[in-house]
């Protein structure tokens, strides 16, 4: 049997418990937890060759421990969700899940090219765009985004980041006209859905080049600056922080407390926290050891929280002209 990537790593999860699994979906990306997810959801359980094939397989490459038998299902996938992330973006995730297992109604432009969707969507009314981009992969409603005239891209944009919810029918409508007009077969799904919120927009502005970016949060500022700034304190992470060059990684520590950067660096991978460890000098240096062994285990939301402080801070000196942000490891420079 031929499984995906995101389909075997459902089923190692589910032979490591739930315990295990929980901390292993707090380490992931959230496009990584949802795919999996989805993918445990589906599996109400698995059978015992696939689980035996799949752990041979990962055991080879990370030399694993005695695989067990599995059972998953949406119920499950939920209570993951709820213990690795906490209830609130595990609700947003589980939102999002139910469209995945449904389908999306505008599965027939993923693979169309952005210029055919802007053709196609062309004229309507910027909420019917904010609609189909929210539904759109974020690389690819970015690429579409870009091509809009600059007001119009700033109005989708806080339609987008303001929206959260559609009316089902609403989407379908919607769905309808543009599959009969694109002349394409829809897929067509249960209705759900969580279409738009500040995270949609945010992977969408993450994607999008610098120039875009700065134009569509500067006219989101003017519309609403609550929603802009919002926006902006989503749009570095604190795994991001592997992408800034040393001196201004320093900047950034010199703000931080030591038991805040211990809570901070909890999960997170080896790589980050050794360039951490390699901005501090040698006595600050033991001095975190010794509060992340003190630290013992914690809250995922304490972690985010710690994170989230670092996140304000960078986004203090970059405003302040200390230091310069760039996304996607592209070069960072301190003044």
């Amino acid at each position: 049997m031929n499984l995906t990537s995101p389909q075997k790593a459902a089923v190692v999860l589910l032979q490591l418990g739930h315990e295990r699994a929980t901390k292993v979906l707090a380490l992931l990306e959230e496009q990584e937890v949802e795919e999996i997810s989805a993918e445990i959801a589906r599996m109400e359980t698995v059978p015992s060759a696939i689980a035996d094939q799949v752990l041979v397989e990962f055991y080879d490459q990370a030399n694993g421990g005695a695989p067990v038998a599995g059972h998953g299902g949406l119920e499950y996938a939920q209570r993951l969700l709820e213990d690795s992330l906490g209830a609130e973006r595990a609700s947003l995730v589980m939102g999002r899940l139910t469209t995945l297992l449904a389908g999306q109604p505008f599965d027939f432009l993923q693979q169309a090219e952005p210029r055919q969707v802007l053709s196609l969507i062309n004229g309507e009314h910027p909420q019917t765009m904010a609609v189909v981009l929210a539904h759109l992969r974020p690389e690819r409603a970015s690429a579409i985004m870009a091509g809009l005239p600059p007001a119009e891209r700033a109005d989708v944009a806080m339609r987008i980041g303001t929206m959260e919810q559609a009316s089902p029918d609403a989407v379908m409508t919607i769905a309808d006209s543009l599959q009969r007009r694109a002349g394409h077969v829809l897929t067509a799904g249960e209705p759900t859905t969580a279409v738009g919120g500040i995270q949609p927009l945010v992977e969408i502005l993450n994607r999008a080049d610098p120039s875009t970016e700065k134009q569509i949060l500067e006219e989101l500022g003017q519309r609403d600056e609550a929603l802009a700034e919002q926006v902006r304190s989503l749009m570095f992470t604190f795994e991001d922080v592997i992408h800034l060059d040393d001196r201004a990684v320093q900047l950034v520590l010199r703000q931080t407390d030591t038991s805040g950067l211990a809570l901070a660096l909890k999960g997170t991978s080896a790589e980050l926290t050794e360039k951490i460890k390699r901005n501090l000098s040698e006595r600050a240096r033991l001095d975190l050891v010794d509060e992340m062994e003190i630290a013992g285990a914690v809250r995922v939301s304490e972690v985010h929280d710690a994170r989230g402080a670092i996140v304000k801070v960078i986004r203090t000196l970059e405003e302040s002209g200390q230091i310069v942000v760039r996304r996607d490891a592209e070069d960072e420079y301190v003044s």
